[in-house]
């Protein structure tokens, strides 16, 4: 007797066959292969959840997901990664498949989320840090600690305790995290600054009215010196109205004596030399305490183009 399938969910080979589908019905339009034997319904959309269902399907029970596929279950930022992640807990459960990187790892930081057993988010913050940089690291830290219950406490103290391999790297990272940043740009903007040996800019300050009413906010500033830094992520003006807005603060800052250095994505990812330049100049110039008078390479290897010169 032909066992129930919901094709709508990724099902291996041997449960379509046992379903009383044919391998001519499972090569045809109906279905589509995510692995190797691993098929869905055509009509169900591609997504990241979906792909890390069917990356589990080729493991037993016992597996999980973790590192990348976790971060895309737990919807953390990570840069493009292209396999998907299991972990089982001993060697004898690895299995080899195109596209799925097999790890061995410790099953108690295992939670089930929508239904599929995973590394828990602190758990996959350590494991990240064997696939990702320190700035990509960073950008993951300060988003757990800004978009979920964990603090930058629990995250230190989750390194520092962990086993795991890449736990002393995870832990250089956590040092980093910061609460209450907004962007994974003004985390980069925030790196590229500290990196370079500059005193860190205090993150997110909140400028308030005698009577609490809040007056401004800074991604990044040097409040004794009176220095804002902001990453402007426009391309093009979106609304005049918004744009006249921030014409207008950015006049009231100048008007309160405060100087602002605008940062955009280029300034980043194509020239962070020259941003850093410029941010070094500014700081010189308004007298912040601790600023070197030359530049450190910390930052070099955490940079596009910059790596070699390291």
């Amino acid at each position: 007797m032909a066992q129930e399938l919901d094709t709508r969910d990724p099902f291996t080979r041997a449960e379509g066959i046992a379903a009383g589908l044919t391998p001519r019905q499972l090569r045809g339009p109906r279905f589509r292969t995510i692995f190797r034997s691993v098929y869905v319904a055509s009509t169900r959309p591609p997504s990241p959840r979906l792909r890390v269902q069917a990356a589990l399907k080729l493991f037993d029970d016992l597996a999980w997901a973790s590192h990348a596929s976790a971060a895309r279950i737990h919807e953390i930022p990570i840069p493009t990664i292209a396999d998907e992640h299991v972990s089982v807990p001993q060697a004898k459960h690895r299995r080899q498949h195109p596209g799925i990187r097999t790890h061995v790892g410790q099953s108690w930081h295992v939670v089930v989320a929508d239904g599929i057993r995973v590394s828990t988010p602190l758990q996959t913050f350590v494991e990240l840090a064997e696939i990702v940089g320190l700035v990509d690291l960073v950008v993951i830290g300060d988003h757990l600690v800004r978009r979920t219950p964990l603090t930058r406490g629990q995250l230190v103290d989750f390194c520092a305790s962990s086993r795991h391999r890449a736990a002393r790297r995870a832990g250089e990272a956590a040092a980093y995290v910061r609460e209450d940043v907004d962007s994974p740009m003004e985390t980069r903007l925030r790196m590229l600054i500290v990196l370079a040996g500059l005193p860190e800019p205090r993150v997110n300050l909140t400028v308030r009215t005698g009577d609490g009413e809040v007056v401004r906010k800074y991604d990044l500033s040097y409040p004794e010196s009176k220095v804002v830094i902001e990453y402007d992520g426009r391309h093009h003006v979106e609304r005049i109205e918004q744009w006249e807005s921030d014409l207008g603060r950015r006049e009231a800052i100048d008007q309160a004596d405060w100087r602002i250095l605008v940062v955009v994505s280029s300034g980043i990812y194509k020239t962070p030399g020259d941003t850093l330049a410029r941010i070094h100049r500014l700081l010189l110039a308004r007298g912040v305490l601790g600023v070197p008078t030359r530049l450190g390479n910390g930052w070099r290897p955490h940079f596009p183009g910059y790596g070699e010169a390291a």
